[in-house]
């Protein structure tokens, strides 16, 4: 589909925090997340707007890389790193304009032929879930286990992967065993006791 790939990520993506406000993209900012994405689903016109650019802002000359969920031509706009699409987005949104403004692309699979299609338009990197089953949003799919993220891992090659999907401390470390490059969480930041600490714990693991 394209003959260039879209840019690869600056550095590892490791901690991936979703969350769904500007102010909480803010915090996660401030306790130094090596990853980001902003998944605003209530905001409409100008107010997202505004979330996006406020979003941008902030994490803009930080090492955190902050991707922008579906809102592509927001992202693009406001000048964002990233831009992360669900399957469907893929259909709709105009994946030449977001390479040609040099934004990063990753995309969410929950499949083998997904990750096939998703694979095909060389993106930053591939989303795979749910892993645990979760509750953050509606799943038309099963939970995919382990089993199916070792291969999932295998057949994505060279491009990061990124778990997603019921992921806490708890079980963070089997995950990781997988051999993905990246843990994203959204449950475990936002309704943390103490969302900051909850970072460095996470990022710890890459130490081991």
């Amino acid at each position: 589909m394209f003959s260039n790939s879209f840019l690869p990520i600056a550095a590892p993506l490791k901690f991936y925090a979703v969350v769904p406000s500007a102010d909480w993209v803010a915090r996660m900012v401030d306790a130094g997340a090596n990853t980001v994405q902003l998944r605003n689903k209530t905001a409409i016109g100008s107010t997202l707007y505004r979330e996006i650019e406020r979003s941008v802002a902030y994490a803009k000359d930080s090492p955190t890389q902050l991707f922008i969920n579906d809102f592509w031509w927001e992202a693009i706009d406001c000048g964002a790193y990233g831009v992360h699409l669900g399957q469907e987005d893929l259909e709709s949104a105009d994946l030449v304009m977001i390479q040609s403004a040099g934004l990063r692309l990753g995309v969410s699979t929950h499949s083998t032929d997904e990750l096939i299609k998703a694979l095909a338009v060389k993106p930053s990197y591939v989303a795979c879930g749910a892993v645990f089953p979760t509750k953050t949003k509606a799943m038309s799919s099963q939970p995919q286990g382990l089993d199916k993220l070792r291969q999932y891992v295998i057949q994505a090659g060279s491009t990061p992967t990124v778990a997603i999907g019921g992921i806490d401390l708890s079980n963070a470390r089997e995950v990781l065993a997988t051999g993905v490059s990246s843990l994203a969480v959204v449950r475990a930041v936002t309704e943390a006791a103490e969302p900051e600490k909850t970072v460095k714990a996470f990022q710890t693991l890459w130490q081991e």
